[in-house]
């Protein structure tokens, strides 16, 4: 059974602290504000004025105001204002960008506890007053609006209660800046058209400081968010000028910040080489499914109603049945023709329901449009708009998540409809996260795109921002003033500028004079040098954009094949890298080591480095195979042949404990890993420990109670294995003896300390383990043999010195293309020194790092390892991260940072005064090694710099003569030219005076002077 009649139940109300509830949603203070400018926009209003009034008795001590010259509300408009939630603009296909009718409410509850407006329109005044301050002097819980209207041209009130207009008015003299009915007509005078709006706030909301939160005395002509720092904040965050700015993407209306007009911009104009890209998917439709509901259920209620109304209309007919009255004929009419309405209409909903429904599988089209800013470079990321509003700003994406220069400077528009998505009550983002996110991913892949359409990083990252002026190493840092940079950015994009009068966009020819002018903020079509465009009623030119296309990478059999090649070389250097170790020949370079020995490779990361250290606890074994674990216990043999162990490495990762080792499996432990299977001398023996940790060894060989004869021979073949491990060493030792031998004196005094051969020890250590009963037994030997212990101090150096490489920016040259990366891991020995490069983007065909010698001909730095100095070529700062872990030392590390100091240093000077034509390029100074600059023909380079500098001074001196030569010439024609004119004035005075003789005889005149004031009189006499 339905029911109709509800006045019974209860209702939900609206209370006073949903004012202050309603308001927190904006987070962000400028959003507030531009609420109150969208509301101007959306009533088509042409100009609006943002000003503020002085009121010290108020709260912030002054009123801020939003005139604007919109359409206006009449009385049942603005009823429509104090309804949270109406909203007119509500429908699929607006363009407006108020939807929620919140807005004015939110806006400026945030922005001060109250607000007043004055609107006129139709010949009516109307005046709106919401304040909290009211409600809370009162102690009112429900929310009371006075809403008092007057006539236009009389000024009397419009109401039939004049008891409701007394209270109304009251209340507004009482609680807001206007004492009286002329306070109020005065505000309704500063609407200068038929319509328009005014809306005033006060009792502006303060920080802790008891100071405003907007900031209008710093600048007098902006408004500033108090409290922000001036440098690290992007202007839009700190000045609503900056803000206002950009807050439309097509700008149709004059905004003035107190008094001062803003230079509104359309950024697609502001672009270096803008490009637009055509996207379309069909991933958006969250809010197009909900339109898609609410058309359906709009279609069921109208075939309901349609259906009644048909059935009513035919019981209608059959009751009247041969009744052929007036009357009678009149209702069926009524019927019919009520139950065809609401047919059509269902028919109507049915068929929008059909095309939302359709339109719902169609995918939806968007248009990026991305340039490069190169006013400010730092300045970039995605500007995202709804229904031509700014929503999103400064949003990275990817590429430019990768924090490099790869897309860097680089700026992204796009304007989303309405119905692709839908956002939030403040504005400020958008409800559907998820497909807020794909959109961004999207963006991304055009961004990268873009980046490789626009050749930049072909060309050179750093050259390229060398042309535009940026010649600081720090990214944020502004281009150069001087006027042939200026140009240069001028030349590259043109000026595009409003018109004051028609607000069409205009484009201005370049022109040389006008880089530093400033236009008047009347600026009209009338002053445009174009003619084609110097009239309003021209139409406006549309920006002409290229369109590109999004390439994905279809990798072709060879491509997949050379892929798949490149995979397995990796892994085949990985490794090598593996397999390789460092032989330590004596106890003190065990005691140098700060880590762990293991059999872990030595790549590790630093983390790894530092828990090394933290960590001080027993080595553990490798693991042994499967057949191996399974396998049963079996006592060791005497005669069994043991089985070589490697050579232990220096890991800086942390060795874990190892379990305790019983006599009946001790043998089977020594059996080679899985791991070690690649290399045959590579086995799986406990490595030594360091010197606070106890050795499995140890243990093992104070458990066994094998015969002094079993271990003998055990130890003669472990003898005869070691010898022939020894001949594949003798030649390594050879050349890190003969390293040694060109080190100082110190190493030299080292190596006189240097024990007995290979063979002794190993027979002295036999000795030892003769003695396992009385005294804990030594570290198996394996390859850990103690000699020479400076021979290991230059590998060491050397693998610290490049170490230092881990983290330099290069580009490295890939297909013929250069990309830019970073080195994240280094590799080297005595021949070579490699650098693995992480790219910041390569296409998906190329992998996304990539080994490289250093040196080589496909490297290049593209700034200085030292944080010392940075050069124009660079254009970066230096990174600072955690130094990796190094075994401790009380050797200097300077010399190297000094010297690519000194390096980085004298390229730049070589650089700043090359000459031209010089037989070395520019381009191969850049990369030139200390070596190499040493080596440098400096004296054939300054002799070609003195003489192209006497080539330029002499090109000067031949100008200057030449000029004075023209201007010595003019000069004597113009003396001629004077001459001959004096000549000629003179005979014309002479026969002035003898026709005056003639006609006058006793005229007598002797000089000029006398016959110039005889011509002046006559002229007086004659008039």
């Amino acid at each position: 059974m339905a029911y109709s009649n509800y006045s019974s139940l209860n209702r939900a109300q609206l209370t006073f602290e949903y004012l202050h509830t309603n308001s927190t949603t904006h987070e962000f203070l400028f959003g507030a504000l531009a609420e109150l400018v969208d509301n101007s926009r959306d009533a088509n209003a042409t100009r609006i004025d943002i000003y503020t009034e002085k009121r010290p008795e108020l709260r912030g001590g002054y009123m801020l105001c939003f005139l604007d010259d919109g359409t206006g509300m009449d009385p049942n408009e603005a009823t429509h204002v104090i309804q949270f939630g109406k909203s007119s603009k509500r429908t699929p296909e607006s363009t407006h960008i108020g939807q929620y009718g919140n807005g004015l409410k939110s806006g400026s509850m945030r922005i001060g506890k109250d607000f007043i407006l004055f609107t006129k329109k139709d010949n009516t005044l109307t005046c709106l007053f919401l304040s909290r301050t009211f409600h809370e002097e009162e102690g009112l819980d429900e929310v009371i609006v006075p809403l008092p209207t007057w006539d236009l041209n009389t000024r009397e009130p419009l109401t039939t209660d004049p008891e409701k207009y007394a209270i109304e008015t009251e209340l507004i003299y009482k609680y807001s800046p206007f004492k009286n009915e002329q306070q109020l007509m005065d505000q309704f005078k500063k609407i200068e058209g038929s319509n328009g709006t005014l809306v005033i706030i006060y009792n502006l909301k303060l920080m802790d400081t008891r100071e405003p939160e907007l900031d209008v005395e710093t600048d007098h002509q902006d408004i500033l968010m108090a409290g922000t720092a001036t440098e690290g904040v992007k202007p839009e965050k700190r000045s609503f000028r900056a803000y206002a700015a950009v807050l439309y993407i097509d700008p149709r209306m004059r905004i003035f910040i107190q008094g001062h007009k803003v230079r509104t911009k359309r950024l697609s104009c502001c672009l270096y080489k803008p490009r637009v890209y055509k996207y379309s998917s069909t991933r958006f439709k969250t809010r197009a499914e909900q339109e898609v509901k609410k058309a359906d259920h709009l279609a069921k209620i109208a075939e309901e109603k349609a259906r009644e109304a048909e059935s009513k209309s035919l019981a209608l007919e059959a009751k009247l049945g041969d009744d052929l009255s007036k009357e009678a004929r009149a209702m069926l009419r009524k019927a019919q023709e009520s139950a065809m309405m609401l047919r059509r209409d269902a028919d109507m909903k049915k068929k929008i329901q059909e095309t939302k429904q359709k339109a719902l599988k169609e995918p939806k089209e968007l248009g990026f449009i991305f340039g490069v800013n190169i006013e400010q470079r730092d300045l970039d990321g995605m500007f995202v708009y709804n229904c031509s509003r700014l929503i999103k700003m400064y949003e990275k994406t990817g590429p430019q998540l990768e924090g490099g220069m790869a897309c860097g400077g680089v700026v992204g528009v796009v304007d989303v409809p309405y119905l692709v998505l839908e956002p939030t009550h403040n504005k400020q983002d958008f409800a559907d996260a998820k497909e807020y996110r794909h959109l961004l991913k999207a963006m991304g892949e055009h961004l990268a795109q873009y980046w490789k359409d626009s050749n930049i990083a072909q060309k050179g990252i750093v050259k390229f921002w060398d042309e535009f002026g940026y010649l600081s190493a720090s990214w944020s840092a502004p281009p150069s003033t001087e006027q042939r940079f200026k140009r240069r950015r001028a030349m590259e994009i043109p000026l595009t500028i409003q018109c004051d009068k028609c607000l069409k966009w205009r484009t201005l020819p370049f022109q040389m004079d006008a880089v530093d002018k400033r236009y008047p903020d009347s600026w009209v079509c009338l002053m445009n040098p174009d003619s084609t465009q110097d009239r309003c009623d021209a139409a406006e030119q549309k920006q002409n954009l290229p369109c590109g296309v999004l390439r994905k990478d279809k990798q072709s059999a060879e491509d997949k094949q050379k892929e798949l090649a490149d995979k397995i070389k990796q892994q085949q250097e990985k490794l090598q890298a593996l397999q390789k170790t460092t032989t330590i020949k004596s106890a003190a370079d065990l005691k140098k080591l700060p880590f762990e020995v293991s059999m872990k490779p030595t790549t590790d990361t630093p983390q790894a480095t530092r828990s090394s250290e933290r960590t001080l606890t027993r080595p553990r074994s490798p693991p042994l195979p499967a057949h191996l674990k399974n396998a049963p216990n079996v006592p060791p043999v005497a005669n069994r042949k043991p089985v070589g162990s490697p050579r232990p490495t220096r890991s800086p990762a942390p060795p874990a404990p190892a379990p305790k080792v019983e006599p009946s499996r001790g043998r089977a432990a020594a059996k080679p890993s899985p791991s070690a299977k690649s290399s045959p001398k590579m086995a799986a023996k406990t490595p030594p420990p360091s010197r606070s940790s106890r050795t499995p060894a140890k243990t093992l060989s104070t458990k066994q109670t094998t015969t002094a004869n079993q271990r003998k021979r055990a130890i003669e073949k472990e003898e005869s294995e070691e010898e022939e491990e020894e001949e594949d060493e003798e030649e390594e030792e050879e050349e890190e003896e003969e390293d040694e031998e060109e080190e100082g004196d110190s190493e030299k005094e080292s190596e006189e300390e240097e024990p007995q051969t290979k063979k002794s020890k190993m027979a002295a250590s036999a000795a030892n383990r003769g003695k396992a009963t009385e005294k804990a037994a030594p570290p198996k030997r394996g390859k850990v043999a103690e000699s020479d212990s400076a021979s290991e101090e230059d590998p060491e150096r050397d693998s610290k010195n490049a170490l230092k490489d881990k983290g330099l920016l290069v580009e490295v040259r890939v297909n013929k293309e250069w990309f830019t990366g970073k080195v994240v891991a280094v590799e080297s020995n005595k021949q070579s020194v490699r650098w693995k490069v992480k790219f910041d983007y390569v296409p998906r065909s190329t992998p996304k790092d990539r080994w490289v010698f250093k040196g080589s001909d496909e490297v290049r730095l593209m700034r200085a390892p030292s944080p010392i100095s940075q050069t124009p070529d660079t254009q970066q700062e230096t990174e600072k991260g955690p130094s990796p872990m190094e075994p401790d030392t009380t050797q200097p590390g300077t010399s190297r940072e000094v010297t690519e100091s000194l390096v980085t240093m004298m390229r730049t000077l070589l650089r700043y005064f090359f000459p031209p034509d010089f037989r070395i390029s520019k381009e191969d100074v850049n990369s030139m090694s200390a070596e190499e600059l040493v080596a440098f023909p400096m004296k054939e380079y300054f002799q070609q710099y003195e003489l192209g500098l006497q080539s330029l001074c002499n090109s000067y001196q031949n100008r200057a003569d030449a000029r004075a030569k023209a201007v010595e010439e003019k000069s004597s024609n113009a003396e001629t030219k004077l001459k001959e004119a004096d000549e000629k004035l003179q005979k014309l005075r002479t026969n002035i005076v003898a026709l005056l003789q003639k006609v006058q005889e006793d005229i007598d005149i002797n000089t000029d002077d006398e016959l110039d004031a005889y011509i002046e009189d006559l002229l007086t006499k004659g008039d």
